[in-house]
């Protein structure tokens, strides 16, 4: 029986050893490491294990991928959680790569049958490799629950110049760029581009693209004085503590900068370990807070109302007994903030669930807040890495973003250091500056560009004040990004189904007999 096309490029016993060392590179272009151009090799190995695959041994390498990645890339889980979560996230994130690596495999496979002329191979191949990755980023990312979009190529680059295109069209478009200069520069190889220099003009046009094209212009809206305290108290979720020493700790960081002129008081996740909502004391506390400071303030804490809790952010102002404005984390840590189908995790460890005593509740509310005119954008924490949150911020109004975090439970790894990455990733995004406030650190506030202005480091009690500069208009990155999303994406899918439905009726017409004489008056 003769195999479906032409052999694969790489023998299976090479192929998984370059998948591992591709997975490798890719999570070492990420912080803390952050050598971004290594996503470039990282993306090409990886497609070269698929190259003449059967869909089986796709889904073989394609696994070994992403778990060479991700066990990598997450190993910050361990910190406090043990093994068991690190396996679990990572096991999910590596099925679902496999289960979608056929589809590059399919693509490899039918485009050169369709059309095997070169243009095709250096042009449109790459394309719809780079669209079938962005396709596949989007899917991990929404599902299962509420996605993982941890591990996305166009995220690697908070280091690295090649930003600077997401403010153009997104961090799916960024992905999509990149993931094409790997493939058509396979192509081109495998082409003997040195033979015709011209086959390599579609991988050296999108390099240069993305090397030379300036952030999209936002308009300058002034500045807003920020005071941002990170306390660095017992906020770990196994750490011992009194009651209300993380809020004790909050006001102690917060002393140095009481009688700063300030627009704006911020403190991050978690920072009250009690709930405003219903203990009259904080409340009047943060009242006066606020009145001694002569400004807002935006803390967060665990609130509970009726029978849900949230994650929220509270606007309060000066002498006020509740927040003038709310915020409710719109994604919740699935196993972290709430266990999804607990019955069914109950039954394999239980233990491990029983640790997780509270079930947040989704946010439905707007991720933004008017603070005395000015427009502020919130991500509470993890929500940092979800598009939808961050584009509604923009779209509302947003002058400058503020991302409040807690990664206590996670002290001394790279995942702090990760979601600033993220975080540096959305203000070149957006043309906006971020301050993003952690419990513990590292915290930071940076500019509309992407550069740092100050910092607080990890394990530091302390409090920043610093001039943040406001920002409006809204990039072509913001506009454009759910459309680039479908059509660099999704769009992807019926364009892969329609090559296998036309080579398959091309199959039926070769396969025909030829007609007898006189078959047509029958």
């Amino acid at each position: 029986m003769s195999r479906p096309g032409p052999a694969p490029l790489l023998p299976i016993w090479l192929a998984l050893p370059i998948a591992i060392i591709a997975g490798a590179l890719f999570d070492l272009a990420f912080p803390d490491v952050g050598i971004w151009q290594l996503a470039f090799p990282a993306a090409a190995l990886a497609l070269l294990t698929l190259i003449g695959r059967s869909v089986g041994g796709g889904m073989l390498v394609g696994a070994v991928f992403s778990a060479s990645f991700y066990l990598l890339h997450i190993e910050w889980i361990t910190r406090y959680l043990g093994v068991i979560p690190w396996f679990a996230l990572a096991g999910i994130e590596t099925l679902l790569n496999a289960i979608t690596a056929p589809l590059l495999v399919l693509a490899y496979r039918w485009m050169p049958r369709l059309a095997p002329g070169p243009w095709v191979r250096v042009l449109a191949l790459p394309a719809l490799i780079a669209a079938l990755w962005t396709a596949r980023e989007q899917f991990l990312g929404s599902w299962p629950y509420t996605g993982f979009p941890w591990g996305r190529v166009g995220m690697s680059q908070s280091e690295g110049p090649l930003a600077e295109l997401a403010s153009w069209v997104g961090v799916s478009g960024l992905t999509f760029a990149m993931v094409f200069v790997a493939a058509a520069a396979i192509e081109a190889t495998r082409l003997r581009v040195w033979r015709r220099l011209t086959l390599g003009i579609p991988a050296a046009a999108m390099l240069l693209i993305l090397a030379v094209i300036p952030q999209f212009p936002t308009a300058d809206a002034g500045t807003m004085r920020v005071g941002a305290v990170q306390g660095n108290g017992p906020s770990g979720y196994f750490d011992e503590r009194e009651p209300y020493a993380i809020f004790q700790a909050q006001l102690d960081a917060t002393a140095p900068v009481l009688d700063a002129d300030i627009d704006l008081l911020l403190w991050p996740e978690g920072g009250i370990d009690a709930d405003p909502l219903a203990n009259t004391s904080v409340a009047r506390a943060l009242g006066d807070l606020a009145t001694r400071v002569d400004a807002p303030l935006l803390v967060n804490a665990a609130t509970e109302r009726g029978e849900d809790i949230y994650n929220t952010s509270m606007l309060w102002n000066p002498g006020a007994l509740e927040p003038s404005a709310l915020h409710d984390k719109r994604n919740p840590v699935p196993m972290g903030e709430y266990v999804p189908d607990r019955w069914f995790f109950e039954a394999i460890v239980p233990d491990l669930i029983g640790l997780i005593q509270r079930e947040y509740t989704p946010g439905t509310n707007a991720p933004f807040m008017d603070v005395d005119g000015v427009g502020v954008g919130l991500a509470i924490c993890f929500d940092v890495i979800y598009d939808e949150v961050i584009r509604e911020s923009v779209q509302d109004g947003a002058q400058v973003l503020m991302f409040q975090t807690n990664n206590a439970d996670f002290r001394g790894t790279d995942e702090n250091l990760q979601q600033l990455g993220f975080a540096r990733m959305r203000a070149i995004e957006t043309g906006r500056a971020v301050v993003n406030v952690s419990t513990v650190g590292t915290s930071q506030v940076i500019a509309p560009d992407g550069s740092v202005m100050d910092a607080l480091g990890v394990d530091e009690a302390g409090a920043l004040v610093v001039d943040v500069p406001l920002r409006t208009g809204l990039t072509a990155g913001v506009v454009l990004g759910p459309a680039v999303q479908w059509l660099l994406g999704w769009l992807s899918l019926p364009v892969l189904a329609a090559l296998g439905v036309i080579l398959r009726l091309r199959g039926r017409t070769k396969a025909a007999p030829p007609a007898e004489d006189g078959a047509a008056e029958v």
